[in-house]
């Protein structure tokens, strides 16, 4: 525990000190500070991954002196050799691509042009199992010319020295040794400056771990093999690591599709940050509701935290066309008068993942809790859809607030295409949870506990009071398709026993209070109607 803190604190002193150096040069809160950070950060992983790998299969190495030198004075052959037998997912570099080679030739001239150039070469090299894939197949560049941010081109070589000089300060090589559970701390910390107005605004809501856990935890309680694992709003890919880490880094490959270069960016680093590195090819840059990659794939777990608000009529009526009748089968949102963003775009979610399971298929949804009650519309149709085939799990209604950044209430909808139709859980953990600050915000967060308490409720159907309850299909459909736990709670009246006596003294007492307050009314409303007499006109 002590060497896993030392670590988190060591990666969040590197990603400070990044931003300090882009505020000496006067990009602090720039929109090009992201991808600096993000892009060096990633240059930094593919270096010292490349460095542990290559010291693992070759001993010798990790007992030279100095390993880049070690590395350049190998025969052209050997070291051939010794790229070959590097498994496919390890990045591949060459002795003067290393940070250490940049760190020693800083002192050079124009060093900015050496540093991109080598930047550019990397990501070359690179491209095949690194690169983010377009819906047209396109791929991205790993890397940008970051000297170019700066626009005072005297600055630039300093710039790129000082980003060097951080870089070599601090070894990720210790960390790939073991797998740690505080990756998700320092990639949260990342990104924490662009999920506000002062870092740019990062278009997504950052699902909370808690919630991610529960939904990876009810979703594959036992252990698979070879599971396709899909998000198709992944965002930065908190659920997916979630559901990664629960089934095992080596027994799924993971798909996502999200129209934001930014989080498929931020994704692919989440991926060689948890040891999912083989998946990168699989990351899609696209508009999965209008243009899914993925279209003709099917799952066997599915996890999303859609859009709940987003205009899509530039492409709403591209999707009423015959050839999505069969995805959306419950129909496409109407487009609001006013306020266009406020379409509701999680629908379409929603058909698209039912459409994408596997005969087997898994899925964990989350949505605003009024779709659970919804009385009519679209939201009565999946529901109906979900009971009358027998695919509704269960479903978790959240605290409020365990989101920071939107104030709307969610639950989260388990699927599964094998589910008990006899047995399925409705819960409302509305009441759990400790309310803290953050910022500005006011956020819910669910002890350790709790995540376990929901977590082993759901998986061994209990009822308990006033938390779950376990409902038919044919009671759910008796209720008019409702998801609602509190709708199937019984309503309970207490009784006490009193004696003969004590019940004709509490019914004395009811009577006497009747018979004051009958003379206090008799008594106003004389009162009223001596005042009406003495009214006279003008």
């Amino acid at each position: 525990m002590t060497q896993d803190i030392s670590f988190i604190n060591k990666t969040k002193q590197l990603i400070d000190s990044l931003k300090s150096v882009c505020a000496n040069y006067g990009l602090g809160n720039d929109g090009n500070e992201f991808k600096i950070i993000t892009q060096v950060v990633l240059y930094k992983f593919l270096n010292d991954k490349f460095r542990y790998e290559v010291k693992k299969e070759e001993p010798q190495l990790a007992q030279a002196e100095n390993f880049r030198e070690a590395l350049e004075n190998m025969e052209e052959e050997a070291y051939n050799f010794l790229l070959a037998s590097l498994n496919p997912n390890v990045p591949r570099l060459k002795p003067h691509q290393l940070i250490s080679a940049l760190h020693n030739r800083q002192n050079e001239g124009d060093f900015s042009k050496t540093f991109d150039d080598t930047l550019r070469q990397v990501s070359l090299e690179n491209a095949e199992v690194f690169s983010v894939k377009s819906f047209s197949g396109a791929k991205d560049s790993l890397f940008d010319e970051l000297s170019q941010f700066i626009s005072d081109s005297s600055q630039r070589d300093a710039f790129s020295k000082a980003l060097i000089n951080k870089l070599f300060e601090f070894s990720f090589e210790e960390m790939f040794g073991q797998k740690y559970d505080f990756f998700a701390t320092i990639f949260e910390y990342l990104i924490k400056d662009y999920n506000s107005d002062s870092g740019g605004k990062y278009a997504e809501y950052y699902t909370p771990h808690a919630v991610a856990r529960i939904m990876a935890s009810i979703m594959a309680p036992e252990p698979v093999k070879k599971a396709r694992c899909y998000d198709p709003s992944a965002g930065s890919g908190t659920l997916l690591m979630s559901l990664a880490h629960q089934i095992g880094e080596d027994n799924c490959s993971i798909y996502s599709e999200d129209i934001s270069q930014k989080s498929s960016n931020m994704l692919r680093l989440n991926l060689i940050l948890n040891n999912l590195t083989h998946s990168i090819p699989n990351i899609i840059k696209t508009n999965t509701i209008a243009q899914p990659y993925y279209l003709n794939t099917k799952f066997d777990y599915i996890v999303s935290n859609p859009p709940f608000k987003l205009d899509f009529s530039d492409f709403k009526d591209d999707l009423e066309k015959d050839i999505f009748k069969e995805r959306f089968f419950a129909g496409v949102p109407n487009v609001p008068k006013a306020k266009k963003e406020s379409m509701a775009i999680y629908l379409m979610f929603i058909q698209h993942i039912m459409y994408s399971l596997s005969d087997t298929g898994k899925a964990a949804i989350v949505v605003p809790t009024g779709f659970i009650t919804a009385q009519s519309g679209i939201e009565k149709k999946i529901r109906e859809r979900l009971i009358d085939k027998g695919w509704l799990r269960g479903v978790v209604s959240m605290p409020s607030n365990i989101f920071a950044s939107t104030g709307t209430n969610v639950s989260v909808i388990f699927l599964d295409k094998q589910a008990d139709t006899d047995q399925i859980v409705l819960m409302d953990a509305s009441k759990l949870g400790q309310t803290i600050k953050e910022g500005k915000n006011q956020r819910t967060v669910l002890t350790k506990e709790e995540e376990a308490r929901i977590i082993d409720t759901f998986n061994q159907k209990e009822a308990i009071e006033d938390l779950s309850v376990v409902v038919s299909k044919e009671q759910v459909q008796e209720k008019n398709y409702s998801f609602s736990a509190g709708q199937y709670f019984e309503v309970k009246i207490e009784y006490v026993d009193i004696s003969e006596e004590e019940f004709q003294e509490k019914l004395g007492g009811f009577e006497e209070r009747l018979e004051g307050l009958f003379a206090s009314g008799e008594n106003l409303d004389r009162e009223i109607m001596g005042n009406l007499k003495k009214l006279k006109f003008g």
